[in-house]
């Protein structure tokens, strides 16, 4: 298992340097949502994740996809970042926002919690941080065993990714996980309100959803690719 080039660019998205400068940079121009926000989401959140779960969201940054499921119903999330600058700025956002949590933290050890601490893990875009980054095999088998722990029995993780489904699944299918996995197809997103977000949103492809189901815990993999026949067939194995 390589370092996933499908879903990379040139900038380092795995350093915590780079995204302590991102956000300082960024300063005041507001929240952004990778890939998908929480509307085109909410569908398989609601059917998968009880408004009642303890929810973990494993590389938050400046997302509001947390704040619309509050406002959705949900009563409590703790969202996590290796960047402390993200985690400051968010801190202050939500301070009278008891049902959000901000903890700076790598996600590639989160020992702060204990096992089964959470019914949900929601990633949109973090393990694609990992798999852009060096040593990227044993980030992305770091981060997902912490996940497996997190997880109480009947867990759900979902992973939203931007990568090839066939360089995602030799990390989600190891035997330790025993996750069965389903796939449903997300249309791409386009920001109708700001000029810049849809040209940037213009760029980006389908977005597929695969669910991973176990005995123990259950999975839900959103995933982007390249609607070809290629991956259609994929798609169609796994369903």
């Amino acid at each position: 298992m390589l370092r996933d080039v499908s879903a990379c660019n040139t900038y380092n998205y795995g350093d915590a340097l780079y995204w302590d400068a991102r956000y300082l940079q960024e300063a005041g121009c507001g929240s952004f949502d990778w890939y998908q926000r929480y509307s085109a989401l909410r569908p398989f959140v609601r059917n998968y994740v009880p408004t009642s779960s303890r929810i973990l969201m494993v590389g938050c940054g400046s997302a509001v996809m947390s704040e619309d499921m509050v406002k959705d119903g949900y009563e409590e999330i703790v969202n996590v970042d290796i960047s402390t600058v993200a985690i400051d700025m968010m801190r202050r956002k939500y301070e009278h926002v008891p049902q959000l949590k901000y903890m700076q933290m790598d996600v590639r050890d989160m020992s702060v919690f204990p096992d089964e601490s959470f019914d949900a893990v929601i990633d949109k875009g973090t393990l694609d941080s990992l798999m852009c980054g060096t040593n990227a095999p044993i980030c992305a088998a770091q981060m997902l065993g912490e996940v497996s722990r997190l997880l109480k029995h009947g867990g759900v993780y979902m992973l939203i990714t931007y990568g090839d489904p066939t360089a995602r699944m030799p990390h989600l299918s190891r035997p330790v996980f025993n996750w069965k996995i389903e796939l449903y197809i997300i249309r791409k997103f386009r920001c109708k309100s700001c000029k810049t977000c849809s040209v940037y949103y213009a760029r980006l492809l389908d977005c597929y959803l695969i669910i991973e189901i176990s005995l123990t815990n259950q999975t839900i993999w959103f995933t982007c690719g390249i609607l070809c026949k290629r991956f259609l067939k994929f798609i169609f194995r796994l369903c």
